[in-house]
């Protein structure tokens, strides 16, 4: 019998119902408010720095948006260290999520996803890093299927990693902003997150469609870019 795995089926059994409670039951996102960076993370140093990081990693690693966490850490940090835990944040999730796919959820995630994985795969085979970036840059798209589709393909783990937190950077910075981080009235700080959301997001399309190639990453994303029938 090998129990090796037996092993692994259990924690993939384990782990995918504890997702589902979480997900469900909304547990996981109604800790991630104001009053919970008031009283757990807020002045309290490196302790409420790392908890900070957990948490934020484990939310973005089962679906919440990595943009929730950036909010937070706008408020919680200001403007700049707000983007840049948030940012390290939304990597730590993708870390996770990637290597769950890898190396336990493999024949479930290839299952439900055979179409995208290859195409993931001819998308970032050649430029790992900078196909990646262009991916993340994008304003449309699953955070959450991306990570996994990723974890069951060739792509190679370090650029997969590094394009995906620069690439987080832009809307990590608009909705830290819009967290906290500047001394402005708060309607002219709003217009200035939607202004650098439009911007990041019109140079992410604009990227994305001189550079793909021709390759697609996602049929779904390239009809709502308008990239469908370019070569």
């Amino acid at each position: 019998m090998n129990y090796r795995f037996i092993l692994r089926g259990l924690i993939v059994i384990a782990s995918l119902a504890i997702l589902g409670y979480l997900l469900g039951t909304a547990q996981l996102a109604g800790v991630l408010d104001e009053k919970w960076i008031d009283r757990s993370v807020r002045g309290h140093g490196l302790n409420g720095d790392l908890l900070f990081l957990a948490v934020g990693g484990l939310a973005t690693a089962v679906g919440l948006p990595r943009q929730l966490i950036a909010f937070l850490g706008g408020y919680a940090y200001g403007i700049w260290a707000g983007t840049l835990l948030a940012t390290l944040a939304a990597g730590l999730g993708c870390v996770l999520t990637f290597y769950y796919a890898r190396f336990l959820g493999r024949s479930m995630i290839a299952g439900r996803y055979s179409a995208r994985i290859g195409r993931l795969d001819d998308f970032v085979h050649d430029h790992p890093f900078n196909m990646t970036l262009l991916i993340r840059l994008l304003p449309v798209g699953s955070n959450l299927a991306t990570n996994l589709v990723a974890g069951v393909s060739s792509v190679r783990a370090l650029p997969f990693f590094a394009g995906s937190v620069l690439g987080y950077l832009p809307q990590s910075l608009v909705f830290a902003l819009v967290g906290g981080g500047v001394q402005v009235d708060n309607a002219w700080r709003i217009a200035l997150a939607i202004g650098l959301f439009i911007v990041s997001g019109m140079l992410g399309i604009r990227l994305y469609q001189r550079f793909r190639h021709g390759k697609s990453f996602d049929e779904r994303v390239d009809e709502r870019l308008g990239a469908s029938g370019e070569g």
